[in-house]
């Protein structure tokens, strides 16, 4: 049975983990840093790295068999392996706030901050843009102030309503494309019928692609449930993606072959990176798990996916509020795993939005197949 979605239909749905954005964008810049803030005593964790090209920093903490079970945040960026800085600014913070593993005496702690990171260089026209350390600080401070997000250059800060995260262009998925489309940040929940909840937040930055080049239509968007397309203002008109006109797939794949021809920028280089997360409790091997399911989710949303050229990880969480759960019930949350990362990655090619800077162009998915968001605009109705 397919879980209902929860009540904000994104990570916040685990209570306890808050999500923050920050991006730069102009003069050279398209990038940018996401956090997801566990709750102070942390979050039992685990990771599972299938990419051939990825860069990441603290998961060999995260193997079962080491020390430490519970991380701090996790920090997702932009930037390739420049953009693993982006943690130690979030790294200090935390350990400003008294947040971190003890060490020894009063203040004596070290925060546990895995991170991973996405290439996205000189997407914006200057390669040597990429997130800092304060990125992380400034992502971590929206992520403090209940989900918003910091902007420098582009477009003002915002500041969405509490309990939203806001999806697409923005945040680690500034500079992101998924197959020359433009990729991005999106996310979403499921709740069992216990009331333990699944939910994923997925940067989509692939090599792959999110369309089957044969219809035009979303590999994933079969898996989508009808809070998928409804929120505010993510959508357009929260109509559901369908088969767009073969004009508009003819008319796709030119625009690719010119934009891949015109380039400056490799577009055979690229990483999806995210975060599953429960409220039930799991000990770090099933935190893995959890990761391990939500690849499947992957590979129904991008394909190919976990190429030589990307570095795709997933990080697992639990914030062990809930009971710990019988086999049944792991298999359970197995399952909704894939499909959360599935409907977080369809949503954030759906909110995706076109820009051009001096490298080139990278439309989005509703841009490049306008008919596809065209009625029926139920379920019962595809």
């Amino acid at each position: 049975m397919q879980p209902t979605a929860g009540p904000t239909n994104s990570l916040l749905d685990v209570a306890g983990l808050a999500v923050g954005h920050h991006q730069r964008v102009g003069d050279g810049w398209l990038t940018g840093t996401t956090v997801v803030r566990c709750p102070p005593e942390g979050a039992v964790a685990g990771v599972d790295v299938r990419g051939g090209a990825p860069g990441t920093r603290e998961t060999d903490l995260l193997d079962p068999r080491n020390l430490v079970e519970r991380v701090h945040a996790i920090v997702l960026s932009g930037g390739s392996a420049f953009g693993l800085a982006a943690a130690d600014g979030v790294m200090r913070e935390l350990y400003a706030q008294g947040r971190g593993f003890p060490m020894g005496g009063p203040g004596e702690l070290v925060p546990i901050v895995p991170a991973a990171v996405c290439f996205d260089l000189g997407r914006g026209g200057d390669f040597g843009a990429f997130p800092d350390a304060g990125f992380g600080v400034a992502a971590l401070a929206a992520a403090d102030g209940g989900g918003r997000t910091a902007d420098e250059g582009g477009r003002p800060a915002g500041s969405p309503p509490s309990g939203h995260v806001p999806q697409g262009s923005l945040g680690a998925g500034t500079g992101a494309q998924v197959g020359g489309l433009r990729g991005g940040v999106g996310t979403a929940s499921g709740v069992l019928p216990d009331g333990t909840t699944v939910a994923a937040l997925v940067v989509v930055n692939a090599v792959g692609s999110a369309v089957d080049l044969t219809t035009g239509e979303l590999w994933g968007a079969r898996h989508l449930v009808a809070e998928d397309l409804t929120g505010p203002g993510d959508w357009p008109d929260g109509r559901w993606p369908q088969r767009p006109h073969p004009e508009e797939l003819a008319a796709a794949r030119a625009a690719a072959e010119e934009a891949n021809a015109t380039s400056s920028v490799p577009r055979s280089l690229a990483t999806t990176i995210g975060v599953v997360a429960t409220d039930a409790t799991l000990d770090p091997a099933q935190c893995a798990r959890l990761a391990t399911s939500g690849h499947d989710g992957m590979a129904r949303a991008v394909n190919p996916i976990h190429t030589m050229f990307d570095g795709d990880s997933l990080f697992g969480l639990a914030t062990c509020a809930r009971e710990a759960p019988d086999q049944a019930g792991v298999h359970a949350m197995l399952h909704t795993s894939g499909e959360v990362v599935t409907r977080a990655m369809v949503r954030a090619v759906l909110a995706a939005t076109t820009i051009t800077t001096p490298a080139g162009t990278w439309r989005s998915y509703l841009d490049a197949f306008p008919s596809a968001a065209l009625p029926p605009t139920t379920p019962d109705a595809r």
